[in-house]
């Protein structure tokens, strides 16, 4: 039996806002504007941007997606990415004020999203068991990896942007190798059973990862290995994982509707690994669009596997959506 101890930060919170997005639930929610505006999207296919100050509306786009909106990253300090159920990934340009690129990427909901800063690539993981690489800069779907066996719940990129490690459903790190997506050079089975639904990368070496049974662990990448269990949120799947802002404290969400705080200067004290950025640096040797160049297959059959599905709305029209960052 393995045994741990960790920290848990107990909060006296007050609720100082409350905003009433959309008409179906929150998604996904992120920071823009330094921290000024929150953007949010929603099963409605709606993606919305509210002041934190106020509360009030600055702008919203009610036809974002035709399907429900489940993702949303940070790209660069005026851009965006979003991801709905139907596998479509769009970028957002703030200075722009539109949709600069929209990608059919998969044939499943997005899962994750990562952005590869210096090749300019987003990278997604889906229901449908696939990796895909979209080129911005080209504005296609540059590469994508063959079905794994099971959905693909989430992506990182580790070792200064020369491996791609993704969470699968039966609780197997798959591991691609830059420029070679089609299929994973590595697995990491030893970590559980239970789906891995959340990855943080902590530095280049070692990630933390959120699991279907409510545990969270330390995982070293390359060698593969559970370095220590970190905490047991709940005995309910992990959602999310998330730094604070000083990366003192890690924050997990889960089904049970908590928001929990562990203190990693407590877990973590004695690691010698200095942690490093969160977007890994390519290598121009093997970032060459010629490199890494795949012929996607637009045939294969829809995944069969659901458990992990979001419940999709029928679809909505795209709407003009070149005016929704007008008042950001």
């Amino acid at each position: 039996m393995v045994t741990f101890t960790y920290t848990v930060i107990a909060l006296i919170t007050t609720r100082v806002l409350e905003i009433h997005a959309h008409t179906e639930s929150c998604r996904a929610a992120r920071f823009i504007n330094g921290g000024r505006a929150l953007l949010t999207g929603s099963p409605d296919c709606s993606i919305l941007a509210t002041d934190v100050e106020t509360g009030s509306t600055i702008a919203r786009i009610d036809n974002a997606h035709e399907a429900a909106v489940n993702k949303l990253i940070n790209l660069t300090e005026s851009t965006v990415a979003s991801g709905d159920d139907e596998g479509c990934i769009k970028v957002w340009d703030i200075r722009e004020r539109s949709c600069c690129n929209s990608f059919e990427a998969h044939e499943d909901y997005i899962s994750d999203i990562t952005f590869a800063s210096d090749a300019m690539k987003l990278l997604a993981t889906s229901g449908d068991g696939t990796l895909s690489v979209c080129n911005l800069r080209r504005n296609k779907v540059q590469a994508q990896s063959e079905f794994s066996e099971d959905e693909l719940l989430s992506v990182v990129l580790m070792k200064n942007g020369r491996k791609v490690v993704c969470g699968s459903q039966t609780g197997i790190l798959l591991l691609y190798s830059w420029g070679c997506f089609k299929d994973c050079s590595d697995r990491f089975v030893d970590l559980s059973s239970n789906s891995i639904d959340a990855i943080l990368k902590l530095d280049e070496d070692r990630i933390i990862t959120g699991s279907e049974n409510g545990m969270i662990n330390l995982v070293g990448i390359l060698p593969n290995r559970i370095i220590q269990p970190i905490a047991e949120h709940s005995e309910y799947p992990v959602e999310c994982l998330a730094f604070s802002h000083d990366r003192k404290f890690l924050g997990s969400i889960a089904h049970d509707q908590m928001l929990k705080l562990w203190d990693l200067d407590n877990i973590l004290q004695g690691s010698t690994s200095t942690a490093r950025s969160e977007t890994g640096v390519i290598d121009n040797e093997v970032d060459s669009d010629d490199d890494d160049e795949m012929d996607v297959d637009n045939n294969h059959s829809k995944s069969s596997k659901g458990n992990k599905r979001k419940n999709a709305n029928n679809g909505h029209a795209v709407g003009d959506s070149n005016n929704f960052f007008a008042d950001l």
